[in-house]
């Protein structure tokens, strides 16, 4: 059993959805907050799936409090989430958070539990993270350790640190043009260049996520993350319907859920592991020569398509103007 309320964000897929409901039944937290995006209007299939999903994860049968949030309309990744992530602590001080397409191991919960109330004072960490992509290589003997990423696949946090959440991410403009990502990445060229393109979208909103602006206040605020020694969930995204797993790298289809010994070893002190950054750095967020060449290509789309669509309004315009343009 956790001791935590859990949030529930959920779409239209029942399938995962039951499994990963199946894994908080088995936890029986003392509140469940279930946040339901509403179906997209061009998908009229969708409707009946999200009725489903509404279903499935409302056959509450232990003593819980349950409270909803479901959206008549579809808000998409970013407003969605973030709005379910700000409802849940609205109304809770500190929580655990999980999608519907992350699959927990039973220690999870317990590893939540005892983190959250270990570091509920401490400014420095802002998340606790249930992934580890890396493997038994990675180099800590203890039962986690920090790191300056946050991952959100099954994550848990507190309201303190969500408070300073701005998804519009409004210093962004005046932080671009100082060398500021140079000091997160260590004075790397490549991780200012890839990092600057994906905060770049991520605030024009070229890319519908919230994640992005969560790293991105996590570094504004100098805050670090809690990763486990032991991977701690499967994401079951991988697939034809998922909007941003589909066609990742294979480490992450390889992740399974692992259990994590129990009681918790702690570090001693709050230290990052570099070699480790620098793996999530790489095989996560593409911080690589490979990866930069494929930023270049996207660009490179993105503004031909733009060109592209420039002339057609231009030929357009002639065409109502009944004369040329070049």
């Amino acid at each position: 059993m956790t001791t935590s309320p859990v949030l529930f964000l959920v779409f239209s897929r029942p399938k995962p959805t039951a499994r990963v409901f199946e894994a908080i039944r088995a936890a029986k937290p003392p509140r469940l907050y279930v946040s339901a995006d509403g179906p997209r209007a061009d998908r009229p299939d969708e409707a009946a799936r999200c009725e489903e999903v509404r279903r499935i994860t409302t056959q509450v049968d232990w003593p819980c409090e349950v409270k909803t949030l479901f959206r008549e309309r579809n808000l998409g990744c970013k407003m969605g989430v973030a709005g379910g992530i700000t409802w849940f602590f609205e109304n809770e001080k500190e929580g655990i958070i999980l999608e519907d397409d992350c699959l927990p191991h039973a220690t999870f919960f317990p590893y939540c539990d005892e983190l959250l109330e270990r570091y509920r004072d401490d400014t420095r960490v802002m998340s606790i993270a249930a992934t580890n992509i890396q493997g038994p290589d990675l180099p800590t003997p203890f039962s986690y350790y920090h790191s300056k990423f946050s991952l959100m696949w099954g994550w848990a946090t507190w309201r303190r640190a969500w408070k300073l959440y701005d998804i519009s991410m409004a210093s962004w403009p005046d932080v671009r043009r100082t060398r500021w990502l140079y000091s997160i990445g260590n004075n790397s060229w490549l991780f200012a260049s890839i990092w600057g393109e994906i905060l770049d979208r991520a605030h024009r909103g070229g890319v519908d996520t919230w994640d992005y602006q969560w790293i991105y206040t996590c570094w504004r605020e100098h805050g670090l993350t809690i990763v486990p020694a032991t991977n701690l969930v499967r994401n079951l995204g991988h697939g034809d319907d998922a909007t941003h797993t589909a066609g990742h790298q294979r480490i992450f289809s390889r992740l399974v859920e692992q259990e994590m010994k129990l009681p918790l070893a702690h570090p001693s002190q709050i230290e990052l592991i570099d070699e480790a950054d620098r793996f999530i750095a790489k095989y996560w967020f593409g911080v690589s020569h490979t990866g930069y060449v494929k930023q270049l290509l996207l660009r490179y789309r993105i503004v031909r398509r733009s060109n592209i669509m420039r002339k057609k309004a231009l030929k357009v315009l002639s065409l109502l103007q009944g004369g040329s343009a070049e």
